[in-house]
């Protein structure tokens, strides 16, 4: 393995990021070293410590740009030119369209574990959480509580987790998505 390699091939932070994706979430995060992520790249283990200090840093890198990803996604949506009864079913389905689509992001986001990343998470998932309940407050026009908002939040993540593991694609849900989001804007709206 060479430290590092000319041309084309050098070694960035998305290819190492990608190769480290993978590993958490066919092993763990526990079980994922940085030795093992640069063999998986063929690459020495120092290539990878030029760009990130330590496997924590690393996982919290793939966490914000996750969750940027996720807020991107949901900041097209509410720019989009309809009403706030469809801009809200949208949301929804943004959300879960996101999780689908994005498995391993979605693993990475909310379903891994470990005391040693909790504190490296900082304030990524808060902030997409906030700005998720502040346009569903916005769109329902201040008709729905936090609480509620909460629901309808654990609602959505419910309908991805159970999926995550049984589909390949949001196309095999779809219909039942757009059928859960016509359900939970029909709930609000009531």
């Amino acid at each position: 393995m060479s430290p590092r390699r000319a041309g084309s091939n050098e070694l960035t932070r998305e290819m190492i990021m990608d190769a480290a994706r993978d590993l958490f979430v066919q092993k763990g995060y526990q079980h994922v070293s940085m030795r093992q992520i640069a063999k998986e790249l063929n690459y020495s283990h120092g290539a990878i410590y030029y760009h990130f200090k330590n496997k924590a840093e690393l996982f919290y890198a793939l966490v914000e740009e996750h969750f940027d990803m996720l807020d991107k996604k949901l900041e097209q949506i509410i720019h989009l030119e309809m009403d706030n009864h469809s801009k809200l079913k949208e949301v929804f389905i943004g959300y879960i369209e996101f999780g689908l689509t994005h498995q391993s992001h979605y693993e990475i986001m909310f379903l891994i574990k470990d005391d040693e990343v909790i504190n490296f998470m900082n304030q990524g998932p808060n902030i997409s959480y906030e700005k998720f309940a502040q346009s569903v407050y916005m769109l329902t026009e201040k008709k729905v509580t936090l609480q509620e908002i909460w629901s309808i939040f654990i609602s959505l993540h419910g309908f991805v987790t159970h999926y995550l593991q049984n589909v390949s694609t949001f196309e095999d849900v779809k219909d039942l998505a757009y059928a859960h989001a016509d359900f939970l804007v029909k709930a609000i709206y009531n």
